[in-house]
């Protein structure tokens, strides 16, 4: 695979890295597979400059793709989740403390403003650089940084007020 101009294998590849991501700017699974199914329909109608890195353009379409939806919902994605993510499908105790921890943060994240929450899920799920990120969003790293910190210590108030709830 070439850098910069992806195939359809080089988008197989990746499929899992976006799911993740639409999960993380819709907060379910249900909408999270939509977006994905979207995004991946739109590269597949319309390739990405050749130039341009398949995973890089794949998250801007994504994003795009999403604040779309959103302003045509004209509602923010705040509801909690369906389904129970793979990972969390243990037995016992620990799979509950796991499924309550993971709606937490699933909350948390929801709480977010949208800027914010991309950046969240670019830095810290996907880990991608401030730098990447900011190429990806469009702005200025700075503004990356900023929003990702503001994120952080809303998130850490968030969840804190949850473990004491």
């Amino acid at each position: 695979m070439t850098e910069g101009r992806g195939d359809e294998d080089e988008l197989l590849e990746l499929l899992p890295r976006l799911r993740r991501f639409c999960f993380s700017l819709t907060g379910t699974w249900h909408d999270a597979d939509d977006l994905m199914q979207a995004t991946v329909k739109r590269l597949l109608e319309k390739p990405p400059p050749q130039e341009v890195i398949l995973a890089k353009w794949m998250f801007r379409v994504c994003k795009n793709i999403w604040i779309d939806e959103v302003r045509s919902r004209k509602v923010r994605a705040a509801t909690p989740i369906d389904d129970a993510p793979e990972a969390a499908a243990t037995d016992g105790e620990r799979g509950v403390m796991d499924r309550i921890m993971f709606e937490q943060v699933n909350q948390s994240m929801a709480a977010l403003p949208d800027d914010q929450r991309v950046v969240v899920s670019l830095v810290a799920v996907e880990g991608y650089s401030y730098k990447e990120a900011a190429e990806m969003l469009g702005i200025p790293i700075g503004t990356v940084m900023s929003r990702l910190s503001r994120a952080r210590g809303t998130l850490a108030d968030l969840l804190a007020d949850a473990q004491t709830a």
